[in-house]
């Protein structure tokens, strides 16, 4: 899919006016604007996002469910699992996009990764059937020993759940950013329609995220942990089909430089490195290539011009380095790390909606009607329908309006949408830490401290305001990681692009595991009462939450140090 047809036609006039540039067809021919990509293109795409949304959702939200119920783990045992694996799922993408970008190309990874994908959701299944007849059989038995899971249950299950982050770590980069790869850049008009698709894209997923925690959770809590995994398992497979059936429609992206982008970026760092003692004088030449850049662009991380340098100390291009192109690049992506390493805190506090925010609400009253009570781990749906809901007016109101004020293409930059995100999810922590002191309270004042089995006398929806603004935190964080990313990236390394912003909840996940951890063992040393018992209403979620705050808080402060002197680079200068 990467090389150009010898059998095309490409000396049309005509036809050079409507191809896009680094793009060609299923044929491997020059990719015409009208009969390849754009929205119909992305929607055989975005089609199968939902999908693999609604497959993760529906292990990932009622996880530690599974993993404290029929599998038998501790609160703190199952929350450090689940983060674990969410770490990894996340994590997995880096190493995903490099064998895209470097090897097989985005749609070939997605085949393959789609297929291990759907094995690991096989796999769920079965070992989920195989522990059901295991505890069937510990309830028909007086032998109180026999009825914990065996542990080559539990090492199944663990086995096939990283199986499916491993399909997670080719799928997740490389769907979205071929997504974007059906948009050209360089066109005004697809330029915006693009920047508008990483908004409906993260539009369609939350709509598939909410059917997963409606209809998928209802299936595990209510009829069969092992016909829901089934269920994603099918589903996996059918987006497969139709993602091939787009095949003809795709434009896919060529490398222009014909040199592995890996190699040609790791060169400018060798030869920096090499080169560190020779003096580095300005020449004529270096002027002329300096002149068109920004002048705070070219004087960040001057040490890498050394690259230019030739073994004896004098100014000469090498072979696949140049100031405005590799060099350039190179500070492009160390410029990124910042950014990167400030938005951590805010991946810790992405952790907290899948682990204790659905245990707190398990305590909780769920009722909504007689006779139907909504899943804990369903509670996540109120962040799906946030995002459903204000995605849509910010595309189609908020972008509008700002973009007319600032002249801006997206209306307001990337790092403004991502630290505005940022403060809401430091607000949603105070807002969770207030809600847990007022169950605490109530479990107090009923005598149920000591009785974590029954349900508090207090109502789920004051759960509701803090998924909200988990919600609203997303359409601006999240989605603008995704285009920040995506955007600041060269064009050969755009699934990396995106596995950067998917490893920001990776190692978030990570470092919400190691914090658990921690405060666990912590507080819960010498006969103390844990952060994070397994009886919730003697543990002190609430505390965890104001730390998370104060946390976020002071991200954020770095966040914006940092973002005030990023200067955009590769793309468009927003």
């Amino acid at each position: 899919m990467a090389i150009v047809s010898t059998t095309c036609n490409t000396q049309d006039p005509l036809l050079e006016e409507t191809v896009v540039n680094g793009s060609v067809d299923c044929k491997g021919c020059p990719a015409r604007r009208s009969t390849s990509g754009g929205w119909r293109s992305a929607s055989f795409i975005i089609a199968v996002e939902v999908a693999e949304r609604f497959a993760c959702f529906g292990i990932s939200s009622n996880l530690i469910t599974y993993l404290t119920g029929p599998l038998g783990q501790s609160t703190a045992t199952a929350a450090e699992n689940v983060n674990a694996w969410s770490g990894t799922a996340t994590l997995l993408p880096l190493l995903g996009a490099f064998v895209a970008d470097a090897y097989l190309g985005r749609y070939r990874t997605i085949i393959i990764s789609s297929l291990i994908y759907a094995l690991g959701l096989g796999l769920l299944t079965l070992s989920a059937m195989l522990t059901s007849l295991s505890n069937l059989d510990c309830q028909n038995t007086n032998n109180i020993t026999s009825c914990s899971t065996p542990q080559l249950l539990v090492f199944s299950f663990i086995f096939s759940l990283y199986l499916v982050a491993i399909g997670q770590g080719g799928h997740k980069p490389c769907v979205q950013a071929f997504g974007a790869d059906q948009f050209d850049g360089n066109d005004p008009k697809e330029s915006i329609a693009r920047s508008s698709f990483f908004n409906w894209w993260y539009f369609t997923l939350s709509t598939g995220v909410l059917l997963s925690l409606v209809i998928i959770v209802y299936i595990q809590d209510n009829l069969s942990w092992a016909l829901g995994f089934g269920i994603l398992c099918i589903l996996m497979l059918v987006a497969l089909v139709v993602f091939l059936l787009g095949a003809k429609t795709y434009r896919y992206s060529v490398n222009v430089n014909k040199e592995n982008p890996f190699r040609r970026i790791g060169q400018v760092f060798f030869f920096a490195v090499k080169n560190r003692r020779n003096a580095l004088s300005v020449t004529v030449a270096e002027e002329e290539v300096l002149q068109p850049l920004p002048q705070q662009c070219s004087e960040q991380f001057k040490f890498l011009n050394k690259a230019l340098l030739a073994q004896d100390g004098s100014s000469e291009d090498w072979k696949g380095c140049s100031l405005n192109e590799n060099v350039e690049e190179a500070k492009g992506l160390l410029r990124l790390i910042p950014i990167w390493t400030t938005c951590l805190v805010y991946a810790i506090v992405f952790a907290q909606a899948s682990t204790f925010f659905t245990k707190q609400g398990a305590t909780m009253d769920r009722k909504l009607a007689q006779g139907l009570t909504i899943p804990a781990a369903s509670l996540q749906l109120f962040t799906a329908v946030s995002i459903i809901i204000f995605i849509p007016l910010y595309d189609r109101v908020f972008v509008p309006i700002t973009r007319t004020l600032t002249q801006k293409p997206t209306g307001i930059t990337m790092l403004r949408r991502i630290g505005t995100g940022m403060f809401l999810s430091a607000f949603s922590m105070v807002i969770a830490a207030l809600v847990e002191m007022k169950r605490l309270k109530t479990a107090q004042e009923y005598g149920l401290v000591d009785t974590p089995d029954v349900t508090i006398p207090m109502s789920v929806w004051w759960l509701v305001p803090q998924y909200l603004l988990f919600g609203l935190a997303d359409v601006l964080t999240i989605v603008g990681l995704q285009e920040f990313f995506y955007d600041q990236v060269p064009n050969e390394l755009k699934s990396v692009g995106l596995s950067l912003y998917l490893s920001v909840l990776g190692v978030g996940s990570f470092l919400s595991s190691f914090l658990v951890s921690v405060i666990d063992k912590a507080t819960g040393g010498d006969g103390g009462e844990s952060w994070f018992a397994s009886n919730l209403n003697q543990a002190h979620l609430d505390y965890f939450y104001w730390l998370l705050a104060g946390l976020s808080a002071a991200g954020l402060a770095a966040f914006l140090f940092f973002s005030k002197s990023f200067v955009y680079t590769m793309g468009r200068s927003s």
